[in-house]
C-alpha cells in the first residue's frame, strides 16, 4: 500500500526567491566577517581588475571574490596552489542561489604568524636604540666606491646599475651576489656585509632587493644581520621592495630607500646638476679673473707712467750722492773740533789736578796729625795712670792682706772659709792664714758668744 505526505494548508509557503532572501538574511547576520584558510584554485583576473577564484581544502570548496579596490593591496600575486588566508564576509547571490566569500584582505597562509615575529623583533630592536637616529651615519656627498649587495640575476640590481650609469657613471660599483630569499639567505646577505664593509674600499652600501610577500621579504627581518648592519662602520642604504614594504633592514640601516632606484639616486649625483654647478663656477670664475686682470693692468697703466729715463734716475742719484758727501765732511769737521775742546779741557783739568800738589797737601796734613795723636796719647797715659793709682789704693783698703796685717786671720776647713762655728766639730783638721805664714790646728771643742 503507498503512502503519500499530505500538505497543510496552515504551513507558510515561500517562494524561491523569498526562501533565498531568508538564506541571504541569515547567513549574512550570522557571519558577517570571517578568517578563512584554503588552497587558491581556478583564479581569474579579468581586464576589469576582479579576481575570482574558489578557495578549497580536502574535502570542499567556495567561491571567491576580490574587487579591484582591495586587491592592489595584495603584496604578492596569487596563483592556483597558493595557500592563503582571507578575511571576507558570506554573501549569498539569491538569482542562482550561490553563496560566495566577498574577500576583503589576503594574505599569504602563516603570515599572520611571521607579522607577529616582526612585530616582536621591530619592538625589540627599537627598546635596545638600535633603530635611534643618533646612531645614523651620513651619507657621503659624492662616493666613489659603492657595494651593491643584492641578487646577479634580479631586476633590482639591473635598475641599480642603470640609475648610476645615467647619473653618475664615475661611480665604481661593485656587486656582491647574494641570496635573497630563503634558507641561508640571511646568513648569506651578513657575511657579503661584514666583508664589504671590513674591507674598508667602499663609501656606501646598498643592501636591497626587488619587491615581494613578507615571506619572500623575511631574510630582511632577520635579527643577526640587523645587528651586523647596526655595527658597520661604512653608511648602509637599505633598499627592500617597493615603497609600501618595511623590513628590520629598513629601520636599523643610516637610510632606507623606497626601491632599489631610488637607493642609487640616493647614492648618486645627478651629472646634470653637476654640469650646471660647473658651468656656474667657470662663469663665476672667468668673471672673477677677468676682473682680476683689469686690476693689474690698471696697475701696470700706473706703474708705466712712474718710469723714467735711467740717465735721469742716475743724475738725482749723482745729486743725492754729493749732498750727503758735503753733510758727511760738515759732520766729521764738526766732530773733530768738538773732540778738540773736550780735550782740552780734560787737560786743564789734569793739570789742576796733578799728585804733587795732592802729596804734599797730604804730607802737612800728616804731620798735624800726627802731633794731634802724640799729645792725645801722653794726656790719656797721665789719666789712666792717676785712676789706677786711685784703684790701686781703693783695692788696698778692702784687701783682706791689709786685714791680716792688723792682727786677724782667716780659718779655713779645707776649701771653705769658717764663718760659724757650726761649720766646725771637735776633732776637725783646720788652716788658719795670718799676715805671714799658715797655721794647722786641731778643733778641741766649740763655744757659744763672743
Amino acid at each position: 500500500m503507498k503512502k503519500f505526505t499530505t500538505l497543510h494548508s496552515s504551513e507558510p509557503t515561500f517562494s524561491v526567491s523569498e526562501l533565498n532572501r531568508q538564506i541571504q538574511q541569515l547567513l549574512e547576520a550570522s557571519l558577517p566577517w570571517i578568517m578563512v584558510e584554503g588552497e587558491i584554485s581556478n583564479i581569474a583576473k579579468p581586464g576589469s581588475g576582479h579576481w575570482y577564484f574558489s578557495l578549497k581544502d580536502d574535502r570542499a570548496q567556495i567561491r571567491c571574490a576580490m574587487f579591484k579596490g582591495k586587491n592592489v593591496a595584495v603584496r604578492f600575486k596569487p596563483k592556483d596552489g597558493d595557500l592563503v588566508r582571507l578575511r571576507a564576509r558570506v554573501t549569498f547571490y539569491g538569482a542562482r542561489g550561490d553563496c560566495q566569500l566577498v574577500v576583503e584582505g589576503m594574505e599569504a597562509a602563516g603570515e599572520g604568524a611571521l607579522q607577529a615575529a616582526y612585530e616582536r623583533l621591530k619592538h625589540q630592536l627599537q627598546m635596545e636604540g638600535l633603530f635611534d637616529p643618533a646612531h645614523k651615519k651620513p651619507l657621503p656627498t659624492r662616493p666613489e666606491r659603492v657595494a651593491i649587495i643584492t641578487s646577479a640575476q634580479g631586476a633590482a640590481v639591473r635598475d641599480m646599475v642603470i640609475a648610476f650609469r645615467r647619473r653618475f657613471p664615475l661611480t665604481e660599483l661593485t656587486v656582491l651576489p647574494t641570496l635573497v630569499q630563503g634558507h641561508g639567505a640571511a646568513s648569506n646577505i651578513q657575511r657579503q656585509l661584514e666583508r664589504a664593509d671590513s674591507s674598508g674600499h667602499f663609501d656606501a652600501i646598498i643592501v636591497g632587493r626587488g619587491g615581494g610577500s613578507l615571506e619572500d621579504l623575511w631574510s630582511f627581518n632577520d635579527e643577526s644581520l640587523a645587528r651586523a648592519i647596526f655595527q658597520a662602520k661604512t653608511p648602509i642604504v637599505s633598499a627592500v621592495g617597493h615603497e609600501v614594504d618595511f623590513t628590520i633592514c629598513d629601520f636599523v640601516a643610516d637610510v632606507r630607500a623606497a626601491t632599489p632606484t631610488a637607493a642609487a639616486e640616493l647614492l648618486s649625483p645627478d651629472v646634470r646638476d653637476l654640469q650646471q654647478k660647473i658651468a656656474h663656477f667657470e662663469q663665476l670664475f672667468t668673471r672673477r679673473f677677468e676682473q682680476t686682470l683689469q686690476q693689474h693692468q690698471q696697475r701696470l697703466d700706473f706703474l708705466v707712467r712712474r718710469i723714467r729715463h735711467p740717465k735721469e734716475r742716475i743724475e738725482q742719484q749723482q745729486q743725492r750722492l754729493a749732498q750727503a758727501q758735503k753733510g758727511l765732511q760738515k759732520a766729521l769737521a764738526n766732530h773733530l773740533e768738538q773732540r778738540k775742546v773736550r780735550q782740552s779741557h780734560a787737560l786743564q783739568r789734569l793739570i789742576a789736578a796733578t799728585p804733587q800738589k795732592a802729596i804734599v797737601a797730604h804730607q802737612d796734613r800728616i804731620a798735624a796729625l800726627e802731633q794731634r795723636l802724640g799729645q792725645a796719647l801722653t794726656n790719656t797715659l797721665a789719666r789712666k795712670q792717676d785712676r789706677f793709682a786711685s784703684l790701686a789704693e781703693k783695692l788696698h783698703l778692702v784687701s783682706p792682706l791689709n786685714t791680716l796685717s792688723r792682727g786677724y786671720a782667716i780659718a779655713r776647713h779645707g776649701e771653705q772659709v769658717i764663718r760659724s762655728k757650726d761649720d766646725v766639730a771637735k776633732g776637725d783638721a783646720i788652716e788658719i792664714k795670718v799676715q805671714d805664714g799658715t797655721i794647722d790646728c786641731l778643733v778641741n771643742a766649740t763655744h757659744a758668744g763672743g
